[in-house]
């Protein structure tokens, strides 16, 4: 089961390492094929339409085939997007690539997720997903490092040789048991339940509070004569807690409920949100957004087990689960930097983050009495 896990966490690992690696090529890549900031944005969202339209066929195909197989797919497809960034020579080569890993990405977690779920012991649930978004939050640590790197050996070199690691990947994969398959049609959906969407929903309101962040923070900060190294670099420390705060909650979601954490974070997310629409100084903003790394984070491992606890006890596979909530995913983090942005653009920062908390308040108020179920 270590081995299992270790495997798996690498998977999400690289996943995310591969996604994060554009922001600090993006201006690169912007000069060398004179693209425009419209042309830029829709190559950096190009992953989120990737995730979009595999999310649900990532779910069936980890519920038909197994698991084990859907990661193939996936690895075996961001491995290619990785050979597509390195030998790239026009934007749409570029933005095919980001594609790419996008609909790899859907089918990595959607089977990743099922595989460790069908594989926990009674009451590790918990703490298995934990362990693996801690290991794709390191991922996300990672990312902008392979891209900084890019930066200074050549794109071609950096990606054409990081291919190889999903290459290794596939390799290692191809040779690990997998877990039982649980075909079932798309119509198996129709068993959505209340506290299943609740459950959902979950997961899509932090895709959503982390996207309003991490667009109005850094502006805010660098008007506040912020360096973009200083910014970085707190969003850097940020996701280092992050990596370490997730194994724990998986561990406590197991010991002591998914609701009781989940009352946590929705809570704390009230409070930095409000507090985030009236901080005026810049040490306040930055331990804000430490403290909103935290909260806001909080939502992921508990919200996840808590989709396979509901999907489990609606007789819907887990692989196709977690494929819808991948979609609800990718929608909240599409969504969220271009609401708040435009938002924040219109009437100032206070009316982003204070929809925010209402948003928050009126999930705290929907939800609880629909999560009466505790999954252990």
């Amino acid at each position: 089961m270590r081995r299992l896990v270790l495997l798996l966490s690498a998977v999400v690992a690289v996943d995310t390492m591969f996604y994060t690696a554009l922001a600090p090529l993006l201006p690169h890549f912007a000069s060398r094929y004179g693209l425009t900031k419209g042309e830029a944005g829709a190559l950096s969202a190009a992953y989120a339409v990737g995730v979009l339209a595999a999310s649900v066929p990532g779910g069936l195909a980890a519920s038909r085939f197994g698991a084990k197989w859907a990661v193939l797919v996936g690895v075996a497809l961001t491995a290619a997007a990785s050979l597509g960034f390195g030998l790239a020579g026009s934007g749409w080569a570029l933005g095919a690539a980001r594609l790419a890993q996008g609909i790899g990405s859907a089918f990595s977690w959607a089977g990743a997720l099922a595989w460790l779920v069908g594989s926990a012991q009674p009451g590790r649930r918990g703490a298995l997903i934990g362990t693996a978004m801690g290991a794709a939050v390191f991922g996300a640590l990672l990312g902008p490092a392979l891209g900084a790197l890019a930066t200074l050996v050549g794109v071609r070199p950096a990606f054409v040789a990081v291919s190889g690691l999903g290459l290794a990947l596939c390799l290692l994969l191809a040779g690990t048991p997998g877990a039982r398959a649980e075909p079932q049609p798309l119509s198996a959906l129709r068993r959505v339940d209340a506290p299943l969407l609740a459950a959902i929903w979950l997961v899509i309101l932090p895709a959503l509070l982390f996207g309003v962040l991490t667009v109005l923070v850094p502006l805010d900060l660098h008007d506040l004569g912020w360096s973009g190294a200083a910014i970085g670099g707190l969003f850097f420390a940020t996701a280092a807690l992050e990596t370490a705060w997730n194994p724990l909650l998986g561990h406590l979601s197991d010991t002591r409920g998914r609701l009781f954490l989940l009352r946590f974070a929705l809570l704390g997310s009230i409070a930095v949100s409000l507090a985030l629409a009236w901080a005026d100084t810049s040490v306040l903003l930055a331990a804000l957004v430490v403290v909103a790394g935290l909260t806001y984070g909080t939502f992921y491992t508990p919200g996840m087990a808590l989709i396979s606890d509901r999907a489990e006890h609606a007789g819907i596979a887990q692989g196709l689960a977690f494929g819808v909530m991948n979609l609800g995913w990718a929608m909240g983090a599409a969504v969220g930097p271009a609401a708040g942005g435009a938002l924040a653009q219109a009437s100032g920062d206070v009316v982003p983050y204070l929809l925010l908390a209402g948003i928050c308040l009126a999930t705290l108020a929907y939800s609880q009495p629909r999560l009466r179920l505790r999954s252990a």
